[in-house]
């Protein structure tokens, strides 16, 4: 390895553009937001050092062992973070980049490409209105002053309708790709009368500078051709950069070491196959569930994903995708969505059980799985409510596997030894947090507000009987929300509205129910319904309603009885 004479930006955008620099399948994606794009532009127009790259020179037969791919030209946030791969059959040697592939990509972007990210507070779509193409501009009208950040020169992506409001302040940052030459660079100052402005003249000018003539990119070239040593440099380098963590390294093991598969494409198309049910996971989930599933320590080491068992993820990939989706497939027919399921990590145990006892296959849905359904449906509602899994959730998830299986090993578990239904007794009796409940803990959770996320799991609990499945109930307050206001003055200073938008004045409802409901007073709602349905307790307890006054102005009695309710139900279920 040694150390090459720089090149220029616009040399290295060139190679870029002839797939003359690629990037090896142990790159992470992309990960740089706008604003730090915007602010590596500022720290090269003020020649700040942007630190030294690492190449690869892939030359002969190396350019069909491994894996390649483009760099990422125009990002959408969500939508387009994937590289493609490229065919390098045919292809002549080219360099494959290390170290250095976030800043060249954000160079890329900015001279070549667009950067689309959310726009706030629109309902998510995958849309031109909620994520418009942005492309990179530079301010040429005026200097920044006084930013806290300390820039100079203002970057900023923009979208068109954006620019064309003012277009005089802005230069699109593309267009100086085609003004090498001094005549050309000259002519476009004076066909858009930019002398006149010294800063304007300034910023363009030193703009072309370090495009065109500063060799900015400082770079050191490996030429040997052993895939083990790019990928022990890469690990070295990478192992102490704080962007890189190490299921990063571990993820670039698997893809240096699956044969038949690619790792990169697998793992991503199921991260994005599990948003596609409305859940957000990561790779990290992913790598974590095969530890869980094959090996003895489960913690992110590097030393704990060898050439072996990286092949071994290989060869039980399938299972463990299919496993994977069959368990968000479970929870989304228990009616969580992504905000409510508090803890990815509390489906690992689940996993880990229908995926060693095969049974992984529509156990969302077969009939004769529904017992064990509901036993784990329980199980997860009241871990998300306890929150077990939090800062030691290692620990938790090596106790609770013991209760599966005695012999936990980087072998194949039989599934015979896997125990009949989810253990559930077991869990809690290996687990040494409390899986118990306290007064104090009940009257907590009671107080829960109607949007916080760990609602639904205390209602689901204690109305179970919804049709979940189909999404079809609604968090809905018992005494409507817009009655508030008609509480008397010693039970809005008792109680406030803390109380009255809590779980001691909420229900779970069908959601047909509901819509007939509506803003209905409760002592309204109550005699509409029980005209219908002649059945005052059977309804009642249904609903956990205490049978005392139903009108506003008796709210605090209604609120004090329903808790003695609520915190025996909350015992018998939780207990």
């Amino acid at each position: 390895m040694s150390f090459q004479i720089p090149i220029t930006i616009a040399a290295a955008i060139r190679n870029i553009e002839n797939n003359q620099y690629l990037l090896p399948a142990i790159q992470r994606e992309f990960v740089w937001s706008h604003e730090k794009i915007e602010w590596l532009f500022d720290s090269i127009m003020r020649n700040y050092p942007i630190s030294s790259f690492l190449f690869w020179r892939v030359e002969g037969d190396t350019r069909r062992d491994y894996k390649f791919y483009q760099f990422l030209r125009d990002f959408k946030q969500r939508y387009a973070t994937h590289n493609n791969e490229f065919s390098t059959t045919g292809h002549n040697d080219f360099t494959a980049v290390l170290d250095g592939q976030q800043r060249l990509t954000s160079l890329y972007i900015g001279l070549r490409g667009s950067y689309a990210y959310r726009t706030p507070r629109l309902h998510e779509e995958n849309n031109e209105r909620v994520y418009p193409t942005r492309h990179l501009y530079l301010n040429i009208e005026n200097p920044l002053e006084n930013e806290e950040d300390g820039r100079d020169f203002e970057f900023k992506f923009l979208k068109e309708k954006e620019f064309e409001s003012n277009k005089a302040k802005w230069f699109k940052v593309s267009e100086i790709l085609a003004l090498a030459d001094d005549f050309d660079f000259h002519e476009y100052l004076d066909t858009h009368c930019l002398r006149t402005n010294k800063f304007s003249f300034k910023s363009l000018a030193t703009l072309k500078n370090v495009i065109h003539s500063k060799p900015t990119i400082n770079f050191f070239l490996e030429t040997e051709q052993s895939l083990d040593k790019a990928l022990n440099i890469f690990i070295r380098i990478n192992s102490g950069g704080e962007p890189l963590n190490f299921s990063d390294l571990i993820m670039s093991i698997a893809v240096a070491n699956w044969k038949s598969k690619d790792a990169r494409k697998e793992i991503h198309t199921l991260v994005d196959n599990v948003q596609d049910k409305g859940f957000s996971i990561s790779k990290d989930f992913i790598l974590k569930t095969f530890l869980y599933l094959y090996s003895r320590d489960i913690k992110f080491k590097v030393t704990n994903f060898s050439k072996e068992n990286a092949r071994e993820f290989e060869n039980e990939w399938d299972k463990i995708r299919d496993a994977i989706l069959s368990v968000f497939d479970l929870v989304r027919s228990f009616g969580f969505s992504d905000s409510t399921l508090t803890s990815k990590n509390a489906l690992i145990p689940i996993i880990y059980y229908i995926y060693h006892k095969n049974i992984y296959r529509d156990f969302h849905k077969k009939i004769s799985y529904e017992s064990d359904r509901n036993i784990i449906k329980k199980w997860l509602h009241v871990a998300l409510i306890k929150r077990i899994f939090g800062g030691t959730s290692d620990s938790m998830l090596s106790q609770i596997r013991k209760a599966f299986t005695s012999d936990v090993s980087t072998a194949a578990i039989e599934s015979e030894s896997i125990t009949p239904e989810f253990p559930v007794s077991t869990i809690n009796e290996n687990t040494k947090r409390d899986m118990g409940i306290t007064d104090e803990f009940i009257t907590e959770i009671l107080l829960t507000p109607k949007d916080d996320m760990y609602a639904f799991s205390i209602l689901a609990l204690l109305y179970p009987n919804l049709d979940y499945k189909n999404n079809d109930f609604h968090k809905d307050h018992i005494h409507p929300k817009n009655k508030f206001g008609e509480l008397s003055v010693a039970d809005k200073e008792k109680y406030g509205s803390a109380t009255y938008d809590s779980i001691l004045n909420l229900q779970m409802l069908d959601a047909n129910e509901n819509m007939e409901k509506q803003d209905k007073y409760l002592s309204t709602w109550v005699k509409d319904s029980l005209l219908a349905k002649q059945d005052r307790v059977l309804f009642l307890n249904s609903h956990l309603i205490p049978d005392v006054s139903f009108e506003i102005e008796d709210f605090g009695a209604f609120i004090e009885a329903r808790r003695v309710i609520l915190i025996d139900k909350l015992k018998q279920i939780l207990g």
